[in-house]
């Protein structure tokens, strides 16, 4: 089952298939009630660190400095996910949520 805060490969690819060639690092932000009952998720891009902003939440990712992309927020199908790469730790969870209840809260 995919799980929240998991980081994957995301498939880019216009018709997703098993030997994708244009993928993205994401991270999956939607509960995992949500992930256990539906064939999508909700994810956020990762991203080179640049500039600061509120939205982008900055974190260390196979050594180097990394961004979730909380602004580019998206549901994608499951078969879009090709790869599990990783898991987000620490502050940076506790950080994609508060953002996430800025975003859609008011």
């Amino acid at each position: 089952m995919v799980k929240r805060f998991e980081i994957y490969l995301y498939n880019l690819d216009d018709v997703p298939v098993a030997e994708a060639k244009n993928t993205r690092p994401c991270v999956v932000v939607s509960p995992d009630e949500m992930n256990s009952n539906l064939s999508t998720v909700v994810v956020a891009p990762i991203a080179a660190a640049g500039a600061p902003c509120p939205t982008r939440i900055p974190f260390k990712f196979l050594g180097e400095d990394r961004v979730v992309v909380a602004d580019q927020v998206r549901t994608v199908d499951k078969e879009r996910l090709v790869k599990k790469i990783g898991k987000l730790k620490g502050r940076s969870k506790n950080r994609i949520l508060r953002i996430l209840r800025e975003m859609f809260a008011d």
